[in-house]
């Protein structure tokens, strides 16, 4: 076992022998006065290495931390008690496993040491961010993805234009940045992916679990959602946009193209004949989206066949994103600096063009002008906290794996204030940008912007296409704008997939599968695109929205307030706030702690009273069986929100009603596999509580709820080291927060009550 530094002689193995500080040993300075080689040369003579006078300067610092260290009473050995292969002793008369002492200093040596920040507090097994932009741009590209284009524009326009910022704005604050502070914080905290960071509480641990399936379902159709981008983003490589005329074969009679004479040329024809037939139209864009990009079937049943087309570009995204991540985080870090800003510069061309455009200014104004009557309309706020929840993807899991690969005391109350409000910043830049167009096709047409308005792939793939087609040289704008909704969907798409290879690798967590994470990463990617088949058929886009309306809709809810009360009141809202104080070196402000105990929880409830909007931007599923979820899911919590958000719950039941596609209403037998999909999710829940409480020491649901043990904030501290006896938090012992051995483990009372005297 590695040593102190100086000429200090090895202490008597005797029970009278003090131990020497940790800070002497484990210092930073301790490490860079001795080098490996002088060291273990000097136990091979069996004597002691001179200490040249500037290094005894050096040695001599970390002493000042003793006092610091030992207000707890904290004790350490130097060195074994006895030969290799036997457990030490430690104070209290207690033994730890063999080599745990080794481990536990090797751990030091490689992690975060108290009182020293920088480079000290990197993970060298999992790997870092290459720097704090990296980390920032992935997730600006994991929130801002393609809700934020085709979501949250419509639904401005829709519930007040202006007036619709106001609650936006306030959900924000009072929702939006607290919940991913909490996210970020917490998974920086534990160094832990999605299932590694409910050491804290392990009966939640099915929350965890709970966010992998969530990330399972919504990788496998967002990734059908990129593939479509991909093929339009092909197929628009030509002189003429192929939906831009009614001359194709896959056209109907009732096709009237935006070009063709009868619309085009306003002076041929009167107001009253243009509306009439403008209402009447079937657009190319959308005969080309129906019956020739999908084939659409007549029924979700009728699968029909597989549209190679769209196979082969789903093929390609998912080559692309497992290239991306090859190398994990070291590699999408790199990737990012082009995805999370290009989309940018897209947005920027097609504004600075929009606005050139005859008709723009009415478009914007139709997003813009505030409608205050719609301010009081409880629909209204429902929405603005549905946009906020979901476009900020808290609860996927995928906030708290990007946070977990930042540096222990990086400044995650900063970066959560950034992302937010640049995601949110950029769906009401978004905005301009789609009714600047939207303004001028409805000018073109003479009718309202009402009739050409749409959200979610109908106006990805059929509005706003149609648009492009008016303009000149309208293949370039429209491989633009596909390329930027293919780099919006690989951003968040990176994060999901890193999302389930990093709880994999981190639950198995030895060296054979960390050594081998790429293929991982391959074997995930490969399931994603084999389940990804079926939504490339006739009847593919059915199940993609059938999979958005249920999958990521009321399960995220359900996901985020149980999280929230698990660690506010499980872990203890006190201890919480402790870890973030000696992570950053102060305390969350005020105003975030209230809203982690009861406004956030509060809002959480609201926000599903709206339509159950997911991921990608499809409306009106899975609102019913809200309430009865999370009345079994967290009961003994649940009476702290207040009354009003449970009345919402049950008028929301009242108000349920299936969803459609189109003028197509979904059956029975396929509404009911979409709930199953949604309670799959928090089903996970219930079932790992059950599974703890049948397998814990306590007697009451308290006392396994907090069978937990603290984060393991320490980059590289081996999990076995134990926490001082009496150290229920590692916080108010003011040293490092050795793990407790899990309550089956052989060790466990012996090492948890080893090496800390006064601790609280």
């Amino acid at each position: 076992m590695l040593e102190g530094v100086g000429a200090r002689r090895r202490p008597s193995v005797g029970p009278q022998a003090a131990p020497p500080c940790p800070a002497a040993r484990y210092g930073a300075a301790t490490r860079l006065a001795r080098p490996p080689a002088a060291r273990m040369e000097g136990e091979a003579r069996g004597g002691d290495v001179p200490t040249p006078p500037v290094t005894s300067l050096l040695v001599s610092l970390p002493s000042s931390l003793c006092p610091w260290i030992e207000a707890c009473g904290c004790r350490c050995r130097s060195q074994r008690d006895g030969e290799p292969g036997t457990p030490r002793r430690a104070a209290g008369n207690a033994l730890q496993p063999p080599g745990m002492a080794d481990k536990c200093s090797e751990g030091l040596l490689n992690g975060a040491v108290p009182g020293e920040r920088g480079k000290q507090d990197k993970s060298f097994k999992r790997g870092n961010w290459g720097n704090q932009i990296e980390f920032v741009l992935t997730s600006v590209g994991y929130a801002v993805g393609l809700g934020n284009v085709w979501r949250f524009p419509y639904l401005c326009y829709r519930n007040g234009g202006g007036a619709f910022m106001f609650p936006y704005f306030i959900m924000l604050v009072f929702c939006g940045i607290p919940l991913f502070f909490m996210e970020l914080s917490f998974g920086q905290f534990a160094s832990q992916g999605c299932l590694g960071v409910w050491r804290v509480s392990p009966m939640f641990k099915g929350v965890g679990y709970g966010m992998m399936v969530v990330s399972t379902y919504i990788g496998i159709y967002y990734n059908v959602v990129i593939c479509i981008a991909f093929y339009y983003f092909f197929v628009s490589m030509t002189r003429v946009l192929p939906w831009t005329y009614c001359s194709n074969a896959w056209n109907t009679p009732d096709c009237v193209g935006v070009l063709d004479g009868n619309l085009s040329s306003h002076a041929a024809v009167n107001l009253t004949h243009l509306l009439n037939a403008t209402q009447k139209r079937t657009s190319p864009s959308k005969e080309y989206w129906r019956r020739y990009v999908l084939n659409l079937s007549d029924d979700i049943g009728n699968l029909g066949e597989v549209r190679l087309p769209l196979l082969g570009c789903l093929g390609v995204s998912w080559v692309v994103v497992f290239l991306c991540l090859i190398k994990g985080v070291k590699s999408s870090g790199k990737v990012v600096y082009f995805t999370a800003t290009f989309p940018y510069v897209v947005l920027t061309i097609l504004f600075v063009r929009g606005i050139t455009l005859e008709g723009a200014l009415t478009g914007i104004m139709y997003y813009l002008t505030p409608q205050w009557d719609k301010i009081l309309d409880a629909k209204v706020w429902g929405d603005a906290a549905s946009q906020i929840f979901y476009s900020l993807g808290c609860a996927w899991g995928g906030l708290i794996t990007m946070a977990s690969y930042n540096k222990f005391h990086n400044n995650c109350y900063r970066d959560s204030i950034i992302i937010s409000i640049t995601n949110c910043a950029t769906s009401v830049y978004a905005g301009f940008v789609i009714f600047s167009i939207l303004g001028f096709m409805a000018n073109h047409l003479g009718v309202d912007i009402s009739k050409v308005a749409d959200h979610g792939p109908g106006l990805a793939f059929v509005a706003y296409p149609e648009a492009l087609t008016l303009l000149p040289i309208s293949p370039l704008w429209s491989i633009l704008f596909f390329f930027m909704l293919i780099l919006l969907g690989l951003g968040t798409q990176f994060c999901l997939l890193e999302t389930l290879v990093t709880a994999i690798v981190d639950e198995v967590g030895n060296e054979w599968i960390i050594r081998r994470k790429t293929f991982v990463t391959l074997g995930v990617a490969v399931a994603g695109f084999l389940l990804g088949i079926p939504l490339t058929t006739q009847a593919g886009i059915y199940w993609l929205l059938l999979m958005d309306n249920y999958a990521a809709s009321f399960s995220l809810v359900i996901i985020s307030c149980i999280m929230c009360v698990a660690i506010m009141y499980i872990y203890g809202h006190r201890n919480y706030f402790k870890d973030i104080e000696m992570m950053l070196g102060f305390p969350p402000p005020f105003f975030f702690q209230i809203c982690w105990r009861f406004i956030s929880p509060a809002i959480i409830f609201v926000s599903i009273a709206s339509r159950g909007h997911g991921a990608v931007g499809g409306g009106g599923a899975g609102r019913a069986v809200a309430g009865r979820g999370q009345s079994r899911l967290a009961a003994p919590h649940w009476l702290i929100l207040p009354v009003p958000p449970q009345f919402i719950l049950v008028f929301t039941v009242i108000q349920y009603r299936p969803i459609s596609y189109n003028d197509y209403v979904y059956p029975t037998w396929a509404i009911s596999i979409g709930f199953l999909m949604a309670l799959s999710s928090v089903i996970c829940i219930p079932i790992y509580a059950i599974y703890k409480v049948c397998r814990s020491e306590g007697d009451t649901l308290l006392e396994v709820g907090g069978q937990g043990q603290p984060p393991r904030p320490s980059r590289g501290l081996p999990r076995d080291c134990p926490l001082p006896r009496g150290c229920r938090h590692w916080a108010t012992c003011r040293q490092h927060p050795w793990d407790v051995p899990s309550p089956g483990s052989r060790w466990h009372g012996g090492v948890a009550r080893a090496g800390c005297d006064g601790g609280h």
